[in-house]
């Protein structure tokens, strides 16, 4: 069977994803090295969690004194806990085998780059799904997969890793079920993915309310000139992803109204923690300074633009200004080719127009709730101007990327063999950031942190 260059293409694909992403998990500075500067953002705090998981083979409460770290007056405890579970358990098996602590972080991180590596393949599977032409869809998957931030956040102890992968399912399987009536598989892939979004990270909350609002749109019908709504289909399989998700969440919400005195999220019993230490934290709201004096006072923007990009180590270390520059003209090409360009070329639904319009409607919510909540959260609670707050929407806004370009006048108008060279240019383009990123940027600086 002859090789094709699109078999070569995947290898490529998972074998630079492994390579960078186990690069990144097995040379980062263990928990709790000092300084923190090349450490990962709060993983010496996160990866208490687990650890407890492994040693009692429970769960934590937020406030169990095992998970706080040094000053700091509240635990990852009070959080959705299901990555840590999966990190916890999957250690507790390893310490069957020893009790080296560094195998047992190891083994919390690899859970992270093997979600990381379930997702690259979901891409792969939903951009045969949105894109007709391979090379657009390839890019699409490079632009998600290689965006050095994205494969940073598959290499370290946290949530982000999960809740990323949880977007990749809930939109295959909300593109899926457009095109299948939302059959077994497109229902059982979408309620996964809800699942694991709300057991995962709250800030991917939008994701979940996007996908509710795209799922009932896809039962409007227009039959004979009127328009009209499947309301038996709807209410069958809608009815069924609501009571499985529930079933799967429910523990959770129960659990906290218990523990924390009927608070279901968690979060105001880990402030009024804070509260009782005396601790109170100034904020841009607390001191009564408007939001415009955050946005436009700061370099808020910059910060959030830079570290969505790519940001490695706590916050502190950033890759080449070049690289920066180039994922800006390709976001800002794709963008403006998406919202300017004629004769969209999706592959989705061109013969259900109001379907695309509420499909473009739904993104843009999983797009703008996570910036929102980014916002809200540097304004009034602890100014964090970090784009990883924004992963949530990666997906679908990588995906305008990806289409956007190609409404763009010059790849329309490109034959075949420049479609082929621009393509092609494009890709190497994102593997050489990341490489830069792994290996120039970061690498060198891990390798100087002594382990303690």
């Amino acid at each position: 069977m002859k090789w094709s260059r699109e078999k070569s293409l995947t290898v490529f694909y998972f074998a630079l994803y492994l390579v960078a992403a186990l690069t990144i998990a097995l040379h980062q500075p263990l928990n709790d090295t000092y300084p923190l500067l090349q450490n990962p953002p709060d993983e010496h705090s996160r990866y208490k969690v687990p650890l407890y998981i492994c040693n009692h083979g429970t769960l934590p409460t937020g406030y169990e004194e095992e998970l706080f770290s040094g000053d700091c007056r509240w635990t990852y405890g009070f959080y959705t806990l299901l990555p840590y579970m999966a990190q916890g358990y999957a250690m507790r098996f390893v310490n069957l085998f020893t009790d080296s602590e560094v195998a047992l972080l190891y083994t919390a991180r690899l859970v992270n780059v093997t979600i990381g590596l379930v997702m690259a393949y979901i891409v792969l599977l939903l951009g045969k799904k949105l894109f007709r032409d391979h090379r657009v869809r390839w890019l699409f998957c490079f632009l998600v997969t290689f965006l050095p931030q994205s494969l940073f956040l598959h290499t370290y102890v946290n949530p982000d890793s999960m809740c990323l992968l949880s977007t990749a399912l809930m939109l295959y399987g909300l593109v899926g079920g457009a095109e299948d009536g939302f059959s077994f598989k497109s229902c059982a892939i979408l309620t996964t993915g809800i699942v694991l979004c709300a057991l995962s990270y709250y800030n991917g909350y939008g994701f979940i309310l996007g996908s509710i609002l795209f799922f009932c749109a896809c039962f409007i019908r227009r039959q004979g000139g009127k328009w009209g709504y499947d309301w038996k289909p709807f209410f069958r399989k809608g009815l069924l992803i609501s009571a499985t998700v529930l079933l799967c969440i429910g523990w959770h919400f129960v659990r906290n109204y218990v523990l924390y005195d009927g608070d279901f999220i968690g979060l105001d019993s880990k402030e009024n923690l804070i509260r009782s230490y005396g601790i109170s934290r100034d904020t841009y709201f607390s001191e009564g300074k408007p939001l415009s004096s955050m946005l436009f006072g700061t370099n808020f923007f910059l910060k959030v633009a830079l570290s969505f990009i790519a940001n490695y180590g706590s916050v502190s270390l950033y890759t080449w200004k070049i690289i920066y520059l180039f994922y800006a003209g390709i976001f800002v090409l794709g963008i403006a080719g998406a919202i300017f360009g004629r004769n969209p070329e999706e592959k989705a639904w061109t013969d259900r127009k109001l379907l695309r319009v509420f499909f473009h409607i739904a993104m843009a919510v999983c797009v703008a709730v996570p910036f929102i909540l980014l916002v809200r959260y540097a304004y009034a609670t602890d100014y964090q101007a970090q784009g990883r707050y924004l992963m949530p929407g990666m997906v679908p806004f990588m995906y305008y990327v990806a289409h956007g370009l190609e409404k763009l006048p010059f790849w329309k108008k490109s034959g075949e063999r420049w479609k082929n060279i621009l393509s092609a240019l494009a890709m190497a383009g994102i593997a050489g950031a990341l490489l830069v990123t792994v290996y120039v940027s970061a690498l060198p600086y891990y390798l100087e942190v002594p382990v303690l």
